[in-house]
């Protein structure tokens, strides 16, 4: 039985993606920074025995170790790289983006997503035909660009280039990697005012994820398949 492990999946679009892989009788490990307050996650791997829950805070080394540790030996299939903060909306004269929120947003948006897949890449290897996939978000292209966000913005473009870079140095290794914009999805993060809801944004991205392959490494591009420009 095929391998998913999702990381940030105590809520809105991982919690989704956590639903629609384990429904789909995939064995999913699913991970929470705080796992004793992710209570949808928890009904969710009580409703589903194929589902683990572990404790990540991907921007700890520690956890991020004791996570390979937890997963050693096992294959994973699929790796996706879903954790993420947003940090503050405003342009470059907003007090709020100060150089600790920087720091912060980066270790979590961009440093978390490297050091995972590191930690998890015995697994990819050990699998048949692995994936990557890593969420991003459209408004990481400098083709869209329109100012405020600089947080978020910087960190998930910097995602994109970590997964274009991955595509690279992992394909002949058999392993694909993939970078996905979700949407502007109805999440805490997106907002109540957003396009979709994190259900139709998971069953997209379930769709894209299944589609990539060595001859589509690379790829970045939402979750109904429209090509994005890095």
């Amino acid at each position: 039985m095929p391998i998913c492990l999702i990381t940030g999946a105590n809520r809105g679009i991982g919690l989704e993606l956590a639903r629609a892989y384990a429904r789909a009788g995939t064995t999913v490990i699913a991970t929470a920074r705080r796992p004793a307050d992710a209570t949808a996650l928890a009904a969710l791997a009580a409703e589903h025995p194929s589902l683990t829950v572990l404790p990540l805070d991907v921007a700890d080394a520690a956890s991020i170790a004791a996570l390979a540790a937890a997963i050693q030996g096992r294959p994973v299939d699929l790796l996706i790289a879903n954790a993420g903060v947003i940090g503050p909306r405003g342009g470059i004269d907003d007090p709020a983006n100060t150089a600790a929120l920087w720091a912060e947003v980066m270790a979590v948006n961009v440093t978390g997503v490297y050091l995972t897949v590191r930690a998890v890449l015995p697994g990819l290897r050990a699998a048949k035909a692995a994936k990557v996939a890593i969420l991003s978000s459209r408004m990481a292209s400098s083709k869209v660009a329109s100012g405020s966000s600089y947080l978020y913005r910087a960190s998930k473009a910097a995602a994109a280039n970590i997964g274009a870079n991955l595509a690279v140095e992992m394909k002949p290794a058999g392993i694909a990697v993939g970078i996905y914009h979700p949407g502007w999805v109805k999440t805490d993060m997106g907002g109540a005012g957003a396009d979709i809801a994190p259900a139709a944004s998971a069953a997209g991205l379930v769709q894209r994820f299944t589609h990539l392959s060595l001859a589509t490494t690379g790829v970045f591009e939402d979750y109904a398949g429209a090509s994005i420009a890095f």
